[in-house]
């Protein structure tokens, strides 16, 4: 299969269903995603669809991928906050968009991958942490953007708190199996609104702000 004429008919796809973003168009005609992905499933990685990275996790359909990052509006000065790092695609979207991410996973074999995958793209600007995004990254704030990858029980009041004044956070939230994709933006007076767009599903956000392991 030849894998450039894939990832343009995958982003011939995402045009179709309403991405209208030319820098998120651009990016991911732009981002090898096969390489976040294994090697035995590279032909895969180009279809609309999510694919298993190891440990019970991951790498979201390039469909939720666009439309989280389109969402955020990046201009390309923003310092933006990533909450589930997983196979690393994600944040190597909002890395080439924005000016800085910050990126938390907590388990230490998939950031492992994650952050040689993003630096054989050269993507230096991506900080990477292992741990409970659930907090965020609070020595870091304020983020002018923020975007989680995992299904929340609910908005973590602590990741408005790290919101800049004009910033926005996207977020799914629901139950255990189905969730929405939540927009909170912070007004430059501080005001927040939330508006709700696609369903989707997603692996549960765990930590302390998030689900239980147990849940």
């Amino acid at each position: 299969m030849n894998l450039t004429v894939a990832r343009k008919r995958m982003v011939a796809e995402l045009v179709k269903r309403g991405i209208t973003d030319q820098r998120v168009i651009g990016t991911m005609l732009e981002i090898p995603r096969h390489i976040f992905v294994e090697e035995a499933m590279a032909a895969q990685a180009y279809g609309d669809g999510s694919l298993p990275i190891g440990e019970k996790q991951t790498i979201s359909q390039p469909y939720i991928v666009a439309k989280m990052t389109q969402m955020l509006e990046l201009s390309g000065r923003e310092k933006v906050l990533e909450l589930g790092t997983g196979s690393g695609y994600q944040a190597a979207v909002l890395a080439t968009l924005a000016d800085r991410v910050y990126t938390v996973e907590r388990i230490r074999p998939l950031a492992l991958k994650a952050r040689k995958a993003l630096d054989s793209l050269g993507l230096l600007n991506v900080n990477l942490r292992i741990g409970d995004g659930t907090d965020g990254w609070s020595e870091e704030a304020p983020f002018d953007a923020i975007l989680v990858t995992a299904g929340a029980p609910h908005v973590p009041e602590c990741l408005i708190d790290q919101l800049a004044p004009g910033g926005r956070l996207v977020i799914p939230v629901g139950d255990r199996t189905d969730q929405q994709l939540v927009l909170v933006t912070k007004g430059l007076d501080g005001r927040v609104e939330r508006q709700e767009s696609d369903g989707c599903r997603f692996v549960r956000l765990i930590g302390k702000n998030g689900w239980s392991e147990e849940q």
